[in-house]
């Protein structure tokens, strides 16, 4: 096999395959002196001749014949071989749909670390607010945000919502001069509503028996991330979870408008799909990751707000209000 000449060997099979230097040439994206060249090398380490020319057609000799016919077997095996490897590498995708606030500040810095430790994956993020319909869509799992109530599908909590509202330092050093009393100091704020959370303000205030004269949003955002931004921009508090801006909290960005307040707890970010995707080793792989991950997250959130003096109180459900679709 050293002695064989397999790029000549190639260029043959595909001439003879084919019935034309030209037409293999184009195949094989060489030029047609090429391929004859290849075949002059050919017929001379074989000796042999393996096309005779007439009326302007290649036609295979006897030797010709017999080399075609192997040669064309295990090169044909060889692209089968290919075609098969290539599917399968085309397979080898993990599609993932996530809410967009929580792909971008969550999701998206970290899953970084999940792909270097499966390299031969490829990874696609849709970020959309609609849930994916896994009878119809070709999703490998969701991560959704709501009251993980998705009958049929497997459903397993990945991490809690820690909501309380924030603000920049400077912002509350303003309501601070205003007023020493929070709630005074919340009914001359400018209060930025977040419109597709779980626990919007109204619900927040009346958890917390404060009641606001004139109950006003200068800002109204269907973005978490945009509420978030605008809070640490001095625009206003935020009402919004510690899971998608604990950096900004650890930088010092952000601070809690109040300790007085409670942080309320709540299970909201959810591992959703079918069944049977588990049995896709990457799904679990993925699943696996996932969890932890969330788990040393919540536990950093909560370290950070335990230590700034803030204490929490777990929410039932049943003071939520769970409406589609979901944009966190």
């Amino acid at each position: 096999m050293r002695d064989l000449n397999l790029k000549a060997t190639e260029y043959f099979e595909a001439v003879a395959r084919l019935g034309s230097v030209t037409k293999a040439a184009a195949e094989l994206g060489v030029t047609p002196s090429a391929v004859s060249q290849q075949l002059t090398l050919l017929e001379t380490q074989l000796g042999v001749k393996l096309f005779r020319r007439e009326k302007r057609r290649l036609n295979l000799t006897i030797d010709g014949d017999r080399l075609f016919q192997t040669t064309t077997q295990a090169f044909g095996a060889i692209r089968n071989a290919r075609s098969a490897i290539t599917r399968q590498r085309d397979l080898r995708n993990l599609i993932i749909r996530v809410s967009p606030s929580f792909g971008v500040r969550w999701l998206g810095p970290r899953v970084g670390g999940f792909a270097s430790q499966n390299p031969d994956w490829n990874i696609r993020i849709d970020a959309s607010p609609d849930f994916s319909s896994f009878e119809t869509e070709t999703v490998d799992l969701d991560l959704r945000y709501g009251l993980g109530t998705w009958s049929g599908l497997t459903v397993n909590p990945v991490m809690h919502d820690l909501v309380l509202p924030l603000c920049s330092p400077a912002y509350l050093e303003q309501l601070q001069a205003m007023s020493p009393d929070p709630v005074e100091q919340l009914a001359g704020a400018r209060l930025i509503d977040s419109v597709k959370t779980l626990f919007r303000w109204d619900l927040w205030l009346a958890a917390n028996r404060v009641v606001l004269p004139d109950l006003t949003y200068p800002f109204r955002f269907d973005r978490s991330s945009m509420s978030i931004e605008m809070a640490k921009q001095g625009g206003g508090i935020a009402l919004d979870s510690v899971t998608l801006c604990l950096g900004e909290l650890e930088r010092g960005e952000l601070v809690p408008f109040s300790t007085a307040f409670e942080v309320i707890e709540f299970p909201a970010y959810w591992f959703v799909c079918p069944p049977r995707h588990l049995n896709r080793r990457i799904v679990k792989r993925f699943s696996d990751w996932l969890t932890e991950a969330c788990g040393a997250h919540d536990n950093a959130a909560r370290a950070h707000l335990t230590a700034n003096g803030c204490r929490f109180r777990p929410s039932a459900h049943t003071e939520l209000i769970d409406v589609r679709p979901w944009d966190l």
